[in-house]
């Protein structure tokens, strides 16, 4: 009764998603034919419309094509450009500073492997690839900046961020804490399943023509079907034939490398489900995609539904039954194997879905991507506390929430994902349970 009425709420939630919500413009759409170059000039305050940007065509040094034209193209109302381009190489951007409106100044790019001279970036235009076009940033802002109030901008931005990546962690990590809960298995190929919600939303979305929405609902069902075949074709008879907890998760981690050879087959390069710039809006000092809203909102009504469905169900008190004592559970009645079965095939869900989402609020996907999220998944399940499902969401959020702030306290970027293992290890040598788990009795 209670995973139908979930599902129901899953069914529910997605169908009460406008469609509307993921429709772009595409003044420029790459091919095999064609690249694009794409952009756009946002003060923070206000989209600018009507500045030029220089595109010139450059060699391997830096230096102006011999032959090739520079082009000019100008931002539209949303402060968007963009620029096609059929011959892949080198291109130099950057603002044309005449062009901008009083009080507006262009900046130096942060970015030294791309910086070019002046306020100019430098990037290697590639053919195909992203169908919506290689993203520029260039850099702007308004000549009345403060840096004090930059700053606390800049840490409000982070925390939402942190708080969209804390839920997405969640969505997906509840599923890993359930496994181990149940089975006493670290599942080390479950992050694969947020890189195969991306890529089977991307098929489905960009192969097979379906609206996003619906197209996340069938990645989640699909995804699910997985889960269900994985314990019912492999995971059930290796438990009856009586292999260890060790053998098992070499298994798993067999399997992760074996989906990842999977993924390199479809594509090796980064893969967006949705084409085209997204949509945001601007909520005081903080942006934040339309789509990145959705997200967050689908994880927490499913997040809060996983939380109801354990608390006051008959298969979540089964499923809690089995987490703690496998055995006294089959003594009292309780069909382990289909619990275990179930468990196997939400994970999955959640998993995939996380994905799909996760894919769509950082506007790509590549092969090795759950590879960069497994740490940060069995980071927040470890903090929260290994078998319970409440744990993995505290750990997730916080997890997510240090991950992205960190930079702001002066973490460069490359080490934001370390500063959260740090915090584990520090928290365990306090806490080995976790900040929810229960203390056990060795001896």
């Amino acid at each position: 009764m209670g995973l139908r009425w979930l599902a129901l709420l899953f069914v529910g939630l997605i169908l009460a998603v406008p469609t509307a919500a993921h429709a772009e413009d595409e003044p420029c759409r790459a091919s095999a034919e064609q690249g694009c170059l794409t952009g756009t000039l946002d003060t923070g305050e206000e989209k600018l419309e009507g500045v030029d940007v220089l595109i010139t065509p450059v060699d391997d040094k830096g230096a102006p094509k011999v032959g090739a034209e520079p082009t000019t193209v100008t931002t539209d109302e949303t402060g968007r450009w963009s620029f096609p381009f059929t011959e892949a190489g080198r291109y130099q951007v950057e603002i044309v500073e005449d062009s901008l409106p009083d009080g507006v100044e262009a900046l130096p790019s942060e970015n030294k492997l791309l910086k070019g001279p002046g306020n100019s970036v430098v990037v290697n235009g590639q053919l195909g690839g992203l169908a919506s076009g290689q993203p520029v940033i260039l850099g702007i802002r308004s000549e009345d900046y403060q840096a004090d109030s930059s700053d606390w901008d800049y840490f409000l931005q982070s925390s939402v961020n942190g708080l969209r990546l804390g839920l997405l962690l969640a969505l997906a990590s509840i599923g890993l804490s359930l496994i181990y809960g149940t089975t006493g298995l670290s599942n080390f190929a479950h992050a694969e399943l947020l890189t195969m919600g991306g890529f089977t939303g991307y098929i489905l979305v960009q192969n097979v023509g379906l609206p996003l929405w619906p197209a996340v609902a069938l990645v989640t069902v699909i995804c699910g079907a997985f889960g269900w075949v994985q314990d019912r074709g492999l995971w059930q008879p290796l438990r009856r034939r009586g292999l260890g907890i060790i053998q098992l998760m070499i298994v798993t981690i067999g399997m992760s490398l074996a989906l990842q050879y999977v993924f390199q087959l479809i594509d090796t390069e980064t893969i967006r489900v949705v084409t085209g710039i997204p949509e945001s809006v601007d909520i005081g000092p903080v942006g934040i995609t339309y789509q990145s809203i959705i997200a967050m909102v689908i994880a927490t009504v499913l997040l809060i539904a996983v939380g109801f469905v354990l608390l006051r169900t008959r298969i979540g008190q089964a499923t809690r039954a089995v987490a703690d004592n496998p055995a006294l559970a089959a003594a009292s009645g309780i069909d382990v194997d289909r619990v275990i079965r179930l468990v196997w095939t939400v994970a999955a869900a959640f998993a995939g879905l996380a994905g799909v989402l996760y894919a769509l609020v950082v506007n790509g996907v590549k092969w090795d991507s759950g590879l960069q999220i497994l740490l940060l998944l069995f980071a927040a399940v470890t903090l929260g506390g290994l078998g319970t499902a409440f744990g993995a969401l505290l750990g997730s959020l916080i997890i997510g929430y240090v991950v992205e702030v960190s930079p702001v306290f002066g973490m460069p970027s490359d080490f934001k994902y370390a500063t959260a293992l740090v915090i584990l290890i520090l928290l365990l040598l306090v806490r080995p349970q976790g900040l929810l788990g229960r203390p056990e009795r060795i001896g």
